[in-house]
């Protein structure tokens, strides 16, 4: 029983690992975050126009 636990124990493997480091994730999302900020800032008095 106990040799049965420990090589479970040893195949043991992440499913879930991601393709990139976590801090791509959280630039990549700032960085997009970002880019929609400055296209709303450049639209930022198109109602006053009209």
């Amino acid at each position: 029983m106990n040799a049965a636990l420990r090589l479970s124990a040893e195949v043991h493997e992440h499913a879930n690992e991601l393709p990139v480091d976590p801090v791509v994730f959280g630039l990549g999302a700032f960085g997009g975050l970002l880019a929609l900020l400055l296209v709303t800032y450049a639209f930022r008095s198109v109602g006053t126009r009209h």
